[in-house]
């Protein structure tokens, strides 16, 4: 999965197009995503006690994930994403760290 929690994301395309915002839950087997403040929708609540007053609740549905691109932490334009493995000592064995790279800047996201 190219796009994680807590990425920071720009949306190509909906009502929301061209606005930035942060990544709340991913969904893999729907190819989906929830970004805060983007792409709210508002649900009308009845009150369910006499004298209760209904609500109107703002929360944000998920879009495909084609439909926005990832904003590089590092030169904070927006980018498509590489990976790349790097090899890492641990515990006195050589193992590869697959790693996610900015195609802009070249520098690791992870």
């Amino acid at each position: 999965m190219k796009i994680k929690k807590g990425d920071k994301i720009k949306m190509l395309a909906g009502k929301d197009k061209g606005k930035i915002g942060k990544v709340l839950q991913v969904f893999e087997s729907a190819n989906r995503a929830s970004i805060e403040g983007l792409n709210l929708l508002i649900k009308h609540m009845r009150p369910r006690k006499q004298g209760e007053k209904g609500q109107r609740i703002e929360f944000p549905t998920p879009i495909n994930l084609s439909n926005v691109i990832l904003v590089c932490p590092k030169c904070d334009k927006p980018t498509r994403i590489a990976y790349k493995y790097l090899e890492v000592m641990k515990n006195d064995v050589k193992r590869k760290k697959k790693v996610r790279v900015c195609k802009k800047c070249k520098q690791g996201i992870d």
